[in-house]
């Protein structure tokens, strides 16, 4: 039971699989899922691995391929004529693209929800050093690391902070969200060692930029911040764009009926 995904079981409308960023799980998708279910669409939330309830634990996770694994088997399960909307949120995005890379005829359209969005000709990794040369050396506040050991070596993992969560990723959701947080978030791995991340030639035309993607900026994020998410619309060219007022970092709770709403638009663009 922990590692099913959480799948709405209705059985017309477009498929939608949701996959969580940096140290969250399916769960912090289940307004949006909810959402999409009432509306007679299909709603998978993955869990990545080592993530939410899924059962691996962060050491056991030794690549970034391994840590997509849940949603490159989802996607490859996918009945041929089931055509795809993929959602990814934060680092998800890159696990997203992956996905693209690898199975471009099952997807009608990738969602990047203030995500790592990444461009043909370039690794992977750069979206994450793009973020990390904007930011302050005080940016993740209380946060705190560790260094587990993997089978590709010692791995420095992250674990977010309350302050950080209060502050910068969840200021505009409510209390409840925070808190339910607080309970479910787990270490993560950035994976930016990672032969995946560091692939020059990883992402094609052919197979990822075949695949109409949106990026969608969370206008009120202070994590990333507005500026931060247009920039990175502008690094990968070929992306349409929406925009959410008031979503901070985590829209999918902040604003879930303006996600819904968003996703609903795109589903119907690209068939």
């Amino acid at each position: 039971m922990a590692d099913r995904p959480m799948e709405s079981k209705a059985a017309t409308g477009k498929h939608f699989i949701l996959v969580h960023g940096l140290a969250h799980g399916a769960w912090c998708w289940y307004k949006v899922v909810a959402r999409l279910r009432a509306a007679g669409h299909r709603a998978t939330a993955l869990d990545l691995a080592a993530s939410g309830v899924h059962p691996a634990r962060l050491h056991e996770v030794a690549s970034f391929e391994d840590y997509s694994r849940p949603l490159l088997d989802a996607v490859a399960a996918a009945p041929d004529g089931d055509r795809l909307v993929l959602v990814g949120h934060s680092l998800g995005g890159l696990s997203v693209a992956l996905a693209m890379e690898r199975f471009p005829g099952k997807v009608a359209a990738a969602v990047f929800l203030a995500a790592s969005m990444p461009r043909v000709g370039s690794h992977m990794g750069v979206t994450i050093e793009e973020f990390k040369r904007t930011i302050t050396p005080d940016f993740f506040m209380d946060s705190t690391t560790m260094v587990l050991n993997t089978e590709q070596g010692p791995q420095t993992a992250l674990l977010f902070g309350p302050n950080l969560l209060a502050s910068k990723l969840y200021d505009q959701c409510p209390a409840e969200d925070l808190e339910l947080a607080k309970l479910l978030l787990r270490p993560g791995f950035q994976f930016m060692e990672d032969p995946t991340m560091k692939d020059e030639a990883l992402l094609t035309d052919a197979n990822y930029g075949s695949v109409k993607r949106v990026f969608v900026i969370a206008k009120a994020d202070r994590s990333c911040t507005e500026e931060m998410q247009r920039r990175t619309v502008d690094l990968s060219p070929g992306a349409d764009v929406e925009e959410i007022a008031g979503a901070d970092h985590m829209a999918m709770l902040s604003k879930p009926t303006e996600v819904f709403e968003v996703l609903l638009r795109i589903a119907g663009r690209y068939d």
